[in-house]
């Protein structure tokens, strides 16, 4: 059974083709904004990627950019088949190439809906990164003098100011590690060598955070220390002094930006899938219509178009079966002459070895 079968004029024909043509280019361009999308995304990732502990989400912008370059390729090659449809001499050259090329464009289609489904999927994987990324950075914002550590501090500082955020999950993270570099401590100090004696490991903790945490939105002047300490400070009480430092820890502020710019990209990628499918079914009508004028005296005859010739379980036997011959074939690295050759022959050679009574 021809599975969505459509009856197609002369005219028909023509006005497919000219406005595949057209759509072709539409979904050449989706396909070269998919490869700038991808650019972008990756582009953000880099950026970020000393408080990230796994690359998994890079993934995602990698298929965009593959995804879409494939995208520009094919769609080049459909606008060329939508100019040779018009002419019934030369359409017949495709005739052997368009079956691969539908496996290979579904194929990259899919990808394009894959890239979507990973762009929601990857979210906790990408939270559970920057909680172990953020969590190194803020430990090691100290180590301004250890080579390949020398930027942590600059990093989390831009990355505080520019997304308003504070420590992993919220300011108090501040208080757990020593984020002030032993060379700026004065260790004669009582106050330091009380400090430092009170902790197991010998770590400078205080009940502060780094300037970069400080809301300039606060109407009163920054407060980085004894921040727990209410009699420290003049009419402050630290429970209610929500505009002094921000509030929101930098790991849930990243995942909103990238979740938020994914979610963004997804819709749009999500539609150049489906212009891409649109491309693709129309050009099957087209090829499907065509085939039927070849061998005609009357190119102006009315055709039929179709998507499969078969049923879908009929086609997918017939697929399957394709495929385990070839694959018997290439196993055995055995034309199916030279397996019949070399049936006929054991015959002889049995009757050649039988000894004679």
């Amino acid at each position: 059974m021809t599975l969505l079968k459509i009856k197609f004029s002369f005219q028909r024909r023509v006005r497919l083709a000219q406005g595949l043509w057209l759509l072709s280019w539409v979904a050449m361009v989706s396909g070269a904004i998919t490869v700038a999308t991808g650019v972008f995304l990756k582009t953000e990732l880099v950026r970020r990627a000393e408080v990230m502990h796994s690359n998994d989400i890079h993934i995602v912008p990698n298929l965009l950019m593959l995804v879409g370059l494939a995208s520009v390729g094919i769609n080049i090659f459909a606008g060329k088949v939508c100019q040779d449809s018009l002419d019934a001499t030369r359409f017949p050259r495709w005739k052997n190439v368009l079956i691969p090329y539908f496996c290979i464009s579904l194929f990259f289609t899919f990808l394009l809906l894959v890239s979507v489904i990973l762009s929601y999927a990857l979210q906790p994987s990408l939270e559970e990164s920057l909680k172990l990324g953020l969590k190194n950075g803020i430990r090691f914002y100290k180590d301004t003098d250890t080579p390949g550590r020398c930027f942590q501090k600059e990093t989390i500082d831009h990355l505080q100011i520019e997304f308003h955020c504070c420590g992993n999950t919220n300011y108090k993270d501040w208080f757990e590690v020593q984020w002030i570099n032993n060379r700026y401590l004065d260790f004669t100090s009582k106050e330091v060598k009380d400090r430092v004696r009170s902790n197991v490991d010998g770590r400078y903790l205080l009940d502060g955070v780094p300037f970069s945490c400080c809301n300039p939105a606060s109407p009163r002047p920054c407060i980085q220390y004894q921040l727990l300490d209410n009699a420290a400070h003049y009419n402050y009480e630290h429970q209610s002094e929500e505009l002094n430092l921000y509030n929101r820890g930098c790991r849930q502020a990243l995942v909103n930006y990238y979740m938020s710019l994914m979610n963004t990209i997804g819709s749009a990628v999500l539609s150049v899938f489906l212009i891409q499918m649109t491309v693709l079914v129309s050009l099957r009508y087209l090829q499907t219509s065509m085939q039927a004028v070849e061998g005609q005296e009357n190119m102006e005859i009315e055709t039929e178009g179709y998507i499969l010739e078969k049923g879908v379980k009929e086609t997918f036997k017939e697929f399957q079966e394709k495929v385990k011959n070839f694959y018997k074939q290439v196993q055995g690295d055995v034309s199916p002459a030279d397996e019949e050759a070399a049936g006929d022959a054991a015959p002889a050679e049995e009757k050649e070895a039988t000894p004679t009574s």
